[in-house]
């Protein structure tokens, strides 16, 4: 059934493999999910970034994983005039692809636009928030940033805030404008999205002219879609499928898997109950199975290459034994460990989920736990994930996945775990001014600092349950002259792709 299954998937995705065999500069790349948003301003969701970043929406600056360091791109140079405030002069000669010139004013409409409390940018609510920013014009090439307390690592915050037109609406766009070296063509909602190269783009010109992007949710359709040359590149499949040492790449991605536990509800609130459940899963029994054998067990929701990652934290044992006396104490005082808890899931955000989470539920309830597992798709899935949360919604623990290659804990502690973080359960006012303080600090305080708070969070607080740190594979076609890397797991930049 499985092969009558992709074999019918593959003959209709025929089209599009035909397209891409018209011209050897055209490449056809399958995802797991259709993009649910299109607009810039969403490029930090891994699907999104896959498309927009490097292709079609550009930053100020940009961060390389690989050799860790900040480069310029729509910034030629940057300074700090005073502390709290940085100036940075901006390339001249870009257009976007609407034709307008890019300026200062585009980058102030678009810092503001980000944080603009009219939409939901996850861009403003993971990366600009516990802060205050404006942006000021000094001329039509240079602008100054402050930010309130000051921001050491502000250029690197930069890598994050995609740049759009002024006249882009306080709305979410589903035609993006950006100022990359390509520009959406073409929108075929449950079919594609093509990317068509720009001739007047202000860089060098990549070598792909066209790019198609196509949707399959099972990761064996996507191997064999590569492996038969209807798609030259599937950034994310299963290790299971990973068969082929000649097109197969393994690499250690910048994803962290973990439960979001909403601390707000009971029997959620009670520490004892988030202990129990971080003792009730027996994480060894996925590594090699479900989970790829290279994958580390998490105890933060940061890689371990990450400033201030505290090496001296140790993931939770499987010990159910444990787990059940906590939870009969708990429930010995009260704690109504019995009620229905849900657990959510985003179908295809990661391999072999839907069995993780199916394995994990039966575990926390092996224990004494009552859980219900939903899997949505994205669009009804983000209504659990981001804020506002749901009035009256019992207590609820969303699987999560989330993509830190910036280096710095500053994109992650926020927004997961500030009080009025987007995706945060937690609502510690103390661990509020501890995040704080390690934002403001640089050097070793800073790394100090942030591996107090990962301390904080993983052993006093228990905020969450710790997963994995994820290792991707991709499959790419012999006929491409491209190798997957961390980077690959948040943006996929087609101007890194060449044809062999």
């Amino acid at each position: 059934m499985k092969t009558t299954l992709i074999a019918g998937l593959l003959a209709s995705t025929i089209a599009a493999g035909a397209a891409a065999a018209q011209d050897k500069t055209d490449v056809t790349i399958v995802l797991s999910e259709e993009l649910e948003l299109i607009d810039p301003c969403m490029s930090s969701q891994s699907n999104i970034g896959r498309v927009l970043l490097g292709n079609v929406s550009e930053t100020l600056t940009v961060y390389e994983p690989a050799t860790a360091t900040l480069n310029p791109l729509l910034a030629e140079s940057w300074a700090e005039t005073q502390p709290g405030t940085w100036r940075f002069k901006l390339r001249q000669g870009v257009k976007f692809s609407d034709g307008t010139d890019f300026s200062a004013q585009d980058v102030i409409h678009s810092l503001e636009r980000t944080i603009s409390d009219k939409m939901t940018c996850e861009i403003g609510g993971k990366y600009f928030g516990g802060f205050s920013i404006t942006a000021t014009k000094v001329d039509d090439h240079t602008i100054d940033i402050t930010t309130d307390p000051a921001q050491p690592i502000l250029p690197l915050l930069m890598s994050s805030l995609t740049i759009v037109p002024e006249e882009t609406p306080l709305e979410m766009v589903q035609q993006p404008v950006g100022t990359g070296p390509y520009e959406m063509t073409e929108r075929n909602i449950g079919q594609n999205i093509v990317l068509t190269r720009r001739d007047d783009y202000w860089g060098e010109q990549p070598v792909v002219t066209k790019a198609t992007y196509v949707f399959r949710d099972d990761s064996a359709v996507r191997a064999a879609m590569v492996e038969v040359g209807e798609a030259d590149i599937a950034p994310v499949i299963s290790e299971l499928d990973a068969t082929n040492p000649e097109t197969d790449f393994a690499y250690p991605n910048s994803e962290t898997t973990y439960l979001r536990v909403d601390h707000a509800t009971a029997p959620l609130s009670d520490r004892r109950v988030r202990e129990a459940m971080n003792l009730a899963i027996d994480r060894d029994a996925f590594i090699g199975t479900l989970v790829a054998n290279d994958a580390q067990k998490a105890t933060a929701v940061v890689p371990p290459t990450t400033l201030g990652y505290n090496k001296d934290l140790t993931p939770y044992p499987f010990d159910p034994e444990r787990a059940k006396e906590l939870l009969a104490e708990a429930r010995a005082e009260g704690i109504p460990v019995d009620q229905e808890i849900l657990i959510v899931g985003r179908l295809g955000m990661f391999p072999n989920i839907t069995e993780i989470l199916e394995a994990m539920s039966q575990m926390l309830n092996d224990v004494g736990l009552n859980t219900k597992l939903e899997m949505k798709e994205v669009a009804e899935y983000n209504t659990y994930y981001n804020r506002p949360f749901a009035e009256g919604r019992g207590p609820q623990l969303v699987a999560a996945q989330h993509d830190n290659a910036k280096g710095d804990p500053v994109f992650s502690m926020y927004f997961k775990y500030g009080s009025e973080g987007l995706q945060s359960g937690l609502v510690y006012p103390e661990l509020d001014a501890e995040i704080s303080k390690a934002t403001e600090a640089s050097g070793d305080d800073r790394a100090a600092l942030w591996s107090d708070v990962m301390k904080d969070i993983h052993e006093n607080l228990i905020g969450d349950v710790e997963m994995f740190h994820m290792v991707g594979f991709s499959r790419v076609n012999p006929r491409l002259d491209f190798t997957p890397t961390i980077s690959t797991n948040s943006e996929l930049r087609l101007s890194e792709i060449g044809f062999k």
